[in-house]
């Protein structure tokens, strides 16, 4: 089983937990600020993957960590059979995957937005409107601009593209006027 697939099912476990247990929102930051601190300590990150390390070892610096951090009681158990498993190197796969089962439970999508000009913060919350209603979900967008799109508006939720550029647009009506002809 791939390194991810594992990440997905530690995740979607610890979400199941802190939903009955405690606050999912709590778990998913205090799993993040772990994530954060070891990713940010490269000796710390090296013992609690390193295979040579016991899993004692990274058992008791995992506690330590937990008395200092205190985080939500999913999250701590998790962090404890992580390094008693020695599968901390899944620790940001299992932070990413479960921000994003969060955020499904949650019933927010995340949209990139491309537009050839910035867009004035009312137009950008009615696009983030319509974007909801289009989807049934609240939506939280990130915009970018793309002067190559001419004018008007690409929008990326997941797999889903809503292309209403005006470059789009003219390269559709030019196939058009080159099968006419």
């Amino acid at each position: 089983m791939s390194g991810r697939a594992s990440a997905a099912r530690y995740a979607h476990a610890l979400l199941d937990v802190a939903v009955l247990e405690s606050d999912p929102v709590r778990a998913g930051e205090d799993l993040a600020t772990f994530a954060v601190l070891v990713d940010g300590h490269p000796d710390l990150r090296g013992a609690l993957t390193n295979p040579a390390v016991p899993a004692q070892t990274k058992h008791r610096v995992t506690q330590e960590l937990i008395a200092r951090l205190q985080p939500v009681s999913p999250v701590s158990k998790l962090l404890l059979m992580l390094a008693d498993r020695d599968r901390f190197v899944l620790l940001q796969d299992v932070a990413a995957v479960y921000r994003e089962r969060l955020m499904e439970h949650q019933k927010i999508l995340r949209a990139e937005v491309i537009t050839a000009v910035p867009l004035a913060a009312g137009r950008a919350e009615q696009l983030r409107q319509r974007l909801s209603q289009a989807t049934g979900f609240t939506v939280t967008m990130t915009t970018t601009v793309d002067q190559a799109l001419i004018g008007g508006v690409v929008a990326r939720i997941g797999s889903t593209v809503y292309d209403g550029s005006v470059a789009t647009q003219l390269a559709k009506m030019r196939q058009r006027l080159l099968q006419g002809s």
